[in-house]
């Protein structure tokens, strides 16, 4: 698979997301649900501390990614959706560092929300990658 950044401005490369992604080679392809601060057995988790819960949200999209035989590196996209902006940004950086420790700038868009499907969770998480 090659990946080919597409920026037409610097900033959203200073923020960790690519503007658009050219993906050429791939063979699979993996949409994947939005995951949120769900437990194993489906109870929501770590109510009212949102970096925790985007941590554990991460880690559930580690886990769909890592059961189709792919990881972060393989994001191309990342939709976030959130009950509240301007706390998810001052938790923002357990997202980035996971993406940049990845080595990955998918391309992302970050949406405010009334309220997610259960509601004492903040945030949601949804991808697409390729392999």
């Amino acid at each position: 698979m090659e990946r080919t950044p597409v920026n037409p401005w610097p900033w959203s490369v200073e923020m960790g997301y690519n503007q658009g992604e050219i993906v050429s080679g791939h063979t699979r392809t993996l949409y994947i649900s939005g995951q949120t601060a769900m437990s194993g057995d489906g109870k929501p988790q770590h109510i009212d501390d949102m970096a925790a819960q985007l941590a554990l949200s991460l880690d559930n999209l580690e886990t769909v990614l890592g059961e189709a035989g792919m990881s972060l590196a393989n994001l191309v996209r990342l939709n976030v959706y959130t009950t509240d902006v301007d706390l998810l940004f001052q938790h923002y950086g357990v997202l980035a560092s996971r993406l940049g420790a990845a080595r990955v700038a998918p391309t992302t868009t970050m949406l405010g929300v009334t309220r997610l499907a259960i509601p004492d969770l903040m945030v949601e998480l949804e991808g697409t990658a390729v392999a």
